[in-house]
């Protein structure tokens, strides 16, 4: 008996799991006891159903539904169902899989809404089940942000075979849920049969080696994804093959415009193969190589493919070790040849004040060249004046760099501004007047979609 109770733990979540079931006391009243306030469509019929199933009202969802249901009523469409977990405005209840049940029923036929966005909740394999229903039957939803959800491979694996036959979904982030390699397999025989999807988003999934090859050899065929974020899967040996399969991808395929390789453990000679790619491919416009173990070295085949490379729009280096030799190199061909980078990122690079005081000079004679964020690294006086002048000639607008100068006993000295390429990937700021195109620069410079 002990034995099976185990073994069934082992087995996971059953599919479909049981919806709520009725039971005699329903316990659909707010945490004060008291019974909310009903009105517009949607937030009825939510009110309904849990009444109905007796499951429990989230006020949380009932207080966006009211939202939502105000902004239908002005005549709005296209409109984001957004009930993020991470919400500081509000006293928030975390949706849960059984909540996501309750969603499917009064989102799969709504017009108006044509995204969703449950980041940070505990939605889980069985969320995953109704998710995936939903993408099978709401023809209207562009946008799905399921990010750190504690969906796990099997819960991965019905989103992605769900997506077989759904011709809507644009945008998918899947971000911080632990699919594995498992689960990233799945994605990748997706991609072979989809051509809807656009961008997507699997950053730390836990994706192995074999899935990201198998994503890399379906992307070199795909047509339609446009943005694909792979950052920190769990690798293991030295011999870069993720990179070489990925830099092979590139020769190949001449729709892709956003690639995200964070954390994949590049060196030298995996900046090498990327390069080799980047002088056949044509479509690439923003590349993120950050928190890898690139050097000096690397920089001299980056430099010398940027000098012919005409699509190269947005770079971010950060979190590498270029130092100053490799920021000269770069300065050298910013300054006398490329044409077409528009934003480079080299924060926490160990570049001191000659390699920094170098690319300052290369954004005097490069006209194109507009958005440098360089925080982390070691800062002399010269550093300081270099960049204090660029931003006082307006040839560095405030908005396009981390750092603002400022003046003490005479002396100049840089502090740290929260602009970036992608600053709120993770985390969006509490209130919406402060989401403005400046911390996430990459994503304006080059926009795939309407959602980072």
């Amino acid at each position: 008996m002990c034995g099976s109770k185990k073994e069934a733990a082992r087995a996971g979540p059953r599919f479909p799991p049981p919806a709520p079931t009725t039971t005699p006391n329903p316990s659909w009243a707010l945490a004060d006891g008291s019974a909310p306030e009903v009105i517009g469509h949607l937030q009825e019929n939510y009110y309904n159903l849990c009444m109905e199933k007796s499951q429990k009202i989230n006020s949380f969802i009932l207080h966006i539904l009211q939202e939502v249901d105000e902004e239908i009523e002005k005549g709005s469409e296209g409109i984001t169902l957004n009930i993020a977990g991470n919400s500081r405005l509000m006293p928030e209840e975390k949706v849960t899989g059984e909540d996501f049940w309750i969603l499917l029923r009064i989102l799969k036929k709504n017009p108006y809404i044509n995204g969703l966005d449950v980041r940070y909740n505990f939605v889980s394999d069985v969320g995953a089940y109704y998710a995936a229903r939903l993408l099978q039957k709401q023809h209207n939803l562009v946008y799905l942000n399921l990010m750190f959800n504690d969906i796990g491979p099997e819960g991965g694996e019905l989103i992605a075979k769900a997506l077989h036959k759904n011709t809507t979904l644009k945008y998918l982030r899947m971000t911080g849920n632990k699919i594995e390699n498992k689960g990233g397999m799945f994605f990748a025989a997706m991609l072979q049969i989809n051509s809807s999807l656009e961008k997507l988003d699997l950053g730390d999934c836990d994706l192995g080696m074999q899935s990201v090859i198998a994503l890399a050899t379906v992307l070199t065929q795909n047509q339609t994804i446009k943005g694909i974020n792979l950052n920190r899967p769990i690798l293991y040996g030295e011999q870069e093959e993720s990179t070489v399969h990925l830099g092979h991808m590139l020769k190949e395929n001449h729709c892709l415009v956003e690639l995200h390789m964070c954390k994949h453990n590049i060196k030298n000679c995996g900046i090498k193969q990327l390069c080799d790619a980047l002088y056949l491919n044509r479509s690439l416009r923003y590349l993120d190589v950050s928190c890898n173990k690139i050097t000096r070295d690397g920089m001299v085949c980056l430099a010398d493919v940027l000098k012919s490379n005409t699509t190269l729009e947005v770079l971010d280096l950060s979190f590498n070790r270029i130092e100053n030799a490799g920021a000269k190199y770069l300065s050298e061909t910013l300054a006398s040849h490329n044409r077409s980078l528009r934003a480079l990122s080299v924060v926490s690079n160990n570049i001191e004040g000659e390699g920094l005081v170098a690319l300052s000079e290369s954004m005097k004679t490069n006209p194109t060249f507009s958005n440098v964020y360089i925080w982390g690294n070691k800062f002399d006086e010269a550093t300081c004046v270099a960049y204090s002048d660029l931003i006082q000639m307006d040839r560095l607008k405030p908005d396009n760099t981390d750092v603002e100068p400022f003046m003490v006993d005479g002396h100049v000295y840089l502090a740290e501004v929260s602009n970036g390429l992608k600053k709120h990937y993770y985390w969006r700021p509490t209130y919406e007047e402060a989401c403005t195109n400046s911390p996430n620069a990459g994503f304006t410079l080059v926009p795939v979609g309407e959602h980072l």
